[in-house]
């Protein structure tokens, strides 16, 4: 696996760094946070995102979209990390819109992938059963009732699911398949209850009680949706260890900053040789985990063998050199890194939902173990 940094990347990566930095800064954030915004994003900033074509990357050029990969995906979600942009860029352009170009039907495809490039839908995957991520338990019921699917069960940590119109939710077939179904946000028997994180983001529980969707509302087939849903949620584990990249980047990249201003005993305290030595180890962290990242990322692409292993590597990754880049920002900051006056806890609490979400370190770990026959 090879990732290029052609000219089309990088002027993607240039152009998100700045719509972002003008349109979405940490500020943003922080005043839907503190005026308890309903929805939890701004329809506004969504709506430019497609403006810049961001929520279209993986639409396919045929439905209105770029009919770019995951790695384009990655790139972006870079930048979000730099600005903790509250977006449905995860939820929607990267796991909807590579469920439906992959294995959804024309109907499917044409109903919602035009939607999910203008920025008109947002839909939300309801996979999660347990506070702890584990995908393949799954207690949700669907059972036939002639030409009608019947969906019985909860979901928990549903991303953007009190604004979806639509939910991809996994469910166990009487004959203990697996089935991924397109559940509209109106149905009957279908209640959404919005949970805000602690990184001030978007999530729901999702219950379903006897819910009734028609029996196209399948995606793919029950018997491939085991699969499907494994590697849709590799895509969102390479995504998300992307941000959780672009992140660790700017934490070190402000901290870095401090230590230059900051002085103490007549000189600044980046002039400290014990400092010097943290953030050094931390810059190695930072260019081992965009090494593993952008593999993963283009491993998906290529459809390598080896793609869900790497995609496990740079979650863990990804996951260990955030935590320890908020940590020693936090420290490095001394007393005002405690505050929430400054933007480093925002940075913190944010890396500490990402790192759970679609498992944290112990879990792809633990999927290395199996993955390489331990």
């Amino acid at each position: 696996m090879t990732w290029i940094p052609n000219e089309e990347r990088r002027l993607l990566r240039d152009s998100a760094q700045a719509f972002l930095a003008d349109r979405a800064p940490v500020a943003h954030l922080r005043q839907l946070r503190d005026a308890a915004d309903p929805k939890g994003y701004s329809p506004q900033l969504w709506s430019d995102f497609a403006g810049q074509g961001y929520s279209a990357t993986l639409v396919p050029e045929d439905h209105g979209g770029l009919g770019l990969g995951v790695v384009e995906a990655g790139l972006i979600a870079e930048q979000i990390g730099h600005t903790l942009a509250p977006t449905p860029f995860l939820s929607t352009a990267v796991l909807a819109a590579w469920l439906l170009r992959t294995a959804g039907t024309p109907a499917q495809q044409a109903a919602w992938l035009a939607r999910i490039a203008e920025a008109d839908a947002i839909l939300a995957l309801a996979a999660d059963e347990r506070p702890r991520h584990r995908a393949s338990a799954i207690a949700t019921t669907a059972r036939r009732d002639g030409d009608e699917w019947v969906v019985d069960g909860r979901k928990l940590l549903v991303v953007d699911g009190h604004v979806a119109q639509a939910f991809i939710v996994s469910a166990r077939t009487e004959s203990g398949a697996v089935a991924l179904l397109l559940v509209p946000s109106g149905t009957p028997g279908l209640q959404v209850e919005r949970t805000v994180m602690v990184d001030a983001h978007n999530a729901a529980r999702v219950t379903l009680d006897g819910a009734r969707v028609r029996a196209d509302a399948v995606i793919g087939s029950p018997d491939t949706g085991a699969a499907l849903l494994e590697q849709v949620l590799d895509v969102g584990r390479a995504v998300a260890a992307a941000e959780l990249l672009g992140l660790a980047d700017e934490v070190f990249d402000r901290t870095v900053q401090y230590l230059k201003e900051r002085k103490q005993f007549d000189r600044a305290i980046g002039e400290f040789q014990a400092l010097q030595h943290r953030a050094a180890e931390l810059f190695c962290d930072l260019e081992l985990t965009r090494a593993i990242v952008r593999q993963a990322l283009a491993a998906i692409d290529e459809r390598a063998k080896n793609a869900p292993l790497l995609v496990a590597q740079a979650k863990a990754r990804a996951c260990l050199t955030a935590n320890r880049a908020v940590q020693e920002g936090v420290q490095m900051h001394g007393g005002i890194g405690m505050t929430d006056e400054l933007d480093m806890g925002l940075f913190m609490k944010r890396a500490r939902v990402l790192q759970e979400l679609f498992g944290d370190a112990a879990v792809q770990m633990d999927r290395v173990a199996v993955l390489s026959g331990y």
